[in-house]
């Protein structure tokens, strides 16, 4: 594989470190901190498990926002390619490029209408029914936020590196009471405690195939719901409904392909894992799917599952058209704020 030039993952880096300058304060303290702890962990190339210095963390993000503060007033720049220049957001001209030699390069709008780019390994590609799957290891070039799985037009990124860092971060967080719940159950069924980095490797390999099927899951939701779901999530500047309205599509991307999915597999621990991964506003909103996993590990039945699945799918699809109805009778199409009342009512 051929190194790529210097100047083109500059002016990636450089875009990378303008979207961050402009949108670091989107996020709670807690968060921030939290993904700058990863960040600091994949630019000096360090092991998941490796202990990391408080101090040394510390001094980094100081200096880093400090960076930032110089980029205040920096635009986006041009990424330079052997036959001219290509705008940053121009994906398909830079892959045309870079996909031969071995690598991929996304750029999208992400959560609160963060830009989001990276330069990865292509370790995997595939071609179907009008979309294109590209899977990533090593990554490159990245910025403070790496969602492990993204959909940008009709093209499914997965990121494997960030994906193993999300894990091993959340293993981690469990590692800290050992609670008998759903990751345990994961954790045990890849066989965790005998290997740990076997059982991590083979819960990328699950985790994979599952953010594969929510994405294709999210393309099938864009069918249903239309053009007007994403011009709305776009327009939406209540980060408490965009929250909102990202965890109903994502409910109803699941109920759609993922679950039914992990529900005929003979192997339960990517059930588990998918369970252990379903936390905050998601967890909120479906109430019924959990009660009916707890009820599933009696007697290893998941016939009610099932039919929450099913259920959900109606409830989520009907949901998220009331949300459309609302957006569409909204003055000038400018978004929606939906109250507390609203999410009461979304709930399952």
């Amino acid at each position: 594989m051929p190194a790529l030039p210097t100047s083109f993952l500059e002016a990636v880096q450089h875009n990378c470190d303008v979207s961050d300058a402009r949108h670091a304060d989107s996020y709670s303290l807690c968060v921030y901190l939290m993904h700058m702890r990863e960040y600091f962990r994949w630019e000096q190339k360090l092991g998941p498990d490796v202990v990391l210095s408080a101090e040394a963390v510390g001094e980094w993000v100081q200096q880093r926002e400090s960076y930032w503060d110089t980029l205040e007033d920096t635009s986006y720049c041009l990424l330079p390619l052997p036959g001219g220049q290509a705008d940053a957001f121009d994906v398909d001209t830079v892959n045309a490029w870079l996909v031969p030699l071995g690598y991929g390069y996304s750029a999208g709008i992400g959560r609160y209408g963060k830009p989001i780019f990276f330069v990865g390994e292509l370790t995997a590609s595939e071609s179907g029914e009008d979309y294109r799957l590209l899977c990533t290891g090593t990554e490159q070039v990245r910025e403070m936020i790496a969602p492990p799985a993204m959909t940008r037009g009709s093209t499914i990124w997965v990121r494997r590196e960030s994906l193993r860092r999300v894990l091993w971060e959340m293993i981690e967080e469990w590692r800290w009471k050992r609670p008998r719940n759903a990751m345990f159950r994961a954790l045990e069924g890849y066989g965790f405690s005998e290997d740990a980095q076997t059982a991590l490797d083979r819960m990328v390999e699950a985790f994979t195939e599952t953010a594969i099927l929510h994405e294709l899951g999210e393309r099938v939701c864009a069918e249903q719901l239309g053009s007007d779901w994403e011009d709305m999530l776009s327009l939406t500047e209540d980060r408490a409904t965009e929250a909102l309205l990202r965890a109903v599509r994502d409910h109803l991307a699941d109920c759609l392909l993922v679950l039914p999915a992990l529900l005929v597999q003979k192997e339960r621990a990517p059930l588990d894992f998918y369970f252990a991964t379903l936390t905050g506003l998601r967890r909120q909103l479906f109430p019924a799917l959990l009660e009916a996993y707890e009820e599933s590990l009696i007697g290893n039945n998941a016939a009610r599952l099932k039919q929450v699945v099913r259920q959900g799918a109606r409830h989520w699809r009907q949901g998220a058209s009331q949300i459309l109805e609302t957006y569409r009778k909204s003055s000038a199409h400018r978004g929606v704020t939906l109250d507390a009342q609203m999410a009461d009512r979304l709930k399952f």
